[in-house]
């Protein structure tokens, strides 16, 4: 599976990469970018073919959720999961999912990821991407 994830918090964006390294070495098919901000994510979207994309919603160059949701659905046939703390990131999901995003139903809460976890047991972390598409069969499905 291979993976963008968009992070803004360059601690947040750090803990992932060891995260990566660890599930990498553990030979788990799992191909983990990062970028830092909604313009390095564009052009990794322009150059690359990604099953995932986990999002945060509030990027140094684009504080518009609802705007970073739509540059990133356009560029491209992927699944869109959001990471953030905002108390709205719901209705910034509920937005999308109504204009036919491909995007996981519930939010990923930034403060409760389990990044010690995710370090020690690249199993973990793996599970983890898997489940941000898990609904995505039955989505599918009942657009069918």
């Amino acid at each position: 599976m291979k993976v963008l994830w968009v992070e803004g918090h360059h601690s947040f964006a750090e803990k992932l990469a060891i995260a990566a390294e660890k599930t990498a070495r553990a030979r788990l098919p799992v191909d983990l970018v990062l970028a830092h901000n909604l313009m390095e994510a564009e052009r990794r979207l322009r150059l690359e073919r990604f099953d995932l994309v986990i999002l945060d919603v509030v990027l140094p160059d684009s504080p518009d959720g609802d705007m970073t949701i739509a540059r990133i659905a356009n560029m491209g046939v992927h699944r869109i999961a959001i990471c953030s703390d905002l108390g709205e990131r719901d209705v910034i999901i509920k937005t999308a999912s109504n204009c036919g995003c491909n995007i996981s139903p519930t939010a990923i809460i930034k403060s409760d990821l389990p990044f010690n976890r995710f370090i020690q047991r690249a199993e973990t972390f793996h599970a983890f991407l898997l489940s941000q598409m898990s609904d995505l069969k039955t989505d599918c499905q009942r657009a069918a």
